[in-house]
């Protein structure tokens, strides 16, 4: 299944203890470089309002960024969460995107809504616009393809008449809306396996073949870390842990800290059970080990691309991590998929 399973990177902009916000967009943009060196198939970037832990917050601005750093891979957003803007503001920057970068932009699409009532406050919107998630993301397909009729005499250029391909981030209803729309799932083992399994069921068994996928295409992601030991690559994934650990209990997330940190750091035992609960789902290990958890992941879940979302403060063990996981898919030597 590795051999056949295209392999993509996402990136949040994490900041790491010590670093600025704008040397976590250059990381991001530095890692685009490698990943599309390594023989990854896709590089997305993330949208947050307002977290003091990342700084990925104008997603199509840094997909331009990314994609003029680049030349070969594909370039996305994982995701631009809709309720949070105007189709037609989403249309008219995706489409400037195409228009300068043609066949290598992807449109990826959340529901999500900003992390705090203050951040929701700012923007605009509330937790109701994600429950219009799915008129929201027919109407910005519309300006695409020239049906939407929320707006009759508006048009979004230079976006219509162009045509990439759309994603829709399965959060809630994500699955069911998908299916629908008749676009690509990209889905997490956040609530463990099975439900993730029963999600891309629902999604194949009620999907609809569109202009953009005529069959189904699912995305699998998650953080997956390799390493000369199972003990290191389990300490790549330290640092993320603390902080998702840290944001259910202080509302925000913390920059990334050093392993040495994390480890000496003294929890409550509600504060190590969210710390255990973070790790639940990765995949760390040695190649032989990663390999073996990623066949039998993609040969349950049947998925057509697997999305990896590590994030760590040590760059340099980050890497080495993308490396070994492109050399064990062996990305730079497979044709084209």
């Amino acid at each position: 299944m590795i051999a056949t399973t295209r392999f993509s990177v996402l990136d949040r902009s994490r900041i790491r203890a010590g670093h600025d916000e704008q040397q976590s967009l250059r990381d991001t943009v530095a890692l685009a470089r490698e990943a599309e060196r390594l023989g990854y198939h896709r590089f997305w970037v993330s949208e947050h309002h307002s977290v003091p832990g990342v700084a990925g917050s104008a997603p199509t601005v840094l997909a331009a960024a990314v994609a003029s750093a680049t030349s070969t891979i594909r370039v996305g957003t994982g995701g631009v969460m809709l309720p949070n803007h105007q189709p037609l503001v989403v249309a008219e920057q995706f489409g400037v995107l195409e228009s300068l970068f043609p066949g290598r932009i992807d449109m990826g699409l959340g529901r999500s809504v900003g992390f705090t009532d203050g951040i929701r406050k700012a923007l605009g919107h509330g937790k109701q616009d994600a429950e219009d998630f799915g008129a929201r993301l027919a109407e910005l397909l519309g300006y695409f393809d020239g049906t939407q009729s929320a707006h009759p005499q508006v048009h979004a250029h230079p976006a219509e008449g162009l045509s990439l391909p759309a994603f829709v981030l399965a959060t809630g209803q994500g699955a069911k809306v998908a299916a629908e729309a008749g676009l690509a799932l990209v889905i997490a083992n956040v609530r463990g396996e099975d439900a993730m399994l029963r999600a891309i069921d629902v999604y194949r068994d009620t999907f609809r073949p569109s202009a953009l996928f005529d069959r189904p295409y699912v995305v699998v992601s998650g953080a997956v870390a390799v390493a000369d030991t199972a003990e290191a690559a389990r300490e790549i994934l330290l640092p993320e842990a603390w902080s998702m650990a840290y944001s259910r209990t202080h509302g925000s997330f913390p920059p990334l800290s050093p392993v040495d940190d994390v480890l000496s750091r003294a929890m409550t035992d509600g504060e190590r059970t969210l710390f255990q609960d973070a790790l639940r789902g990765q995949i760390h290990g040695t190649e032989d080990e990663v390999a073996d958890a990623l066949e039998k992941l993609l040969a349950h879940s049947g998925a057509d691309e697997f999305l990896v979302t590590t994030s760590t403060y040590d760059r340099t063990a980050l890497l080495d991590s993308y490396r070994r996981i492109a050399s064990l898919a062996g990305l730079s030597t497979r044709p084209a998929l």
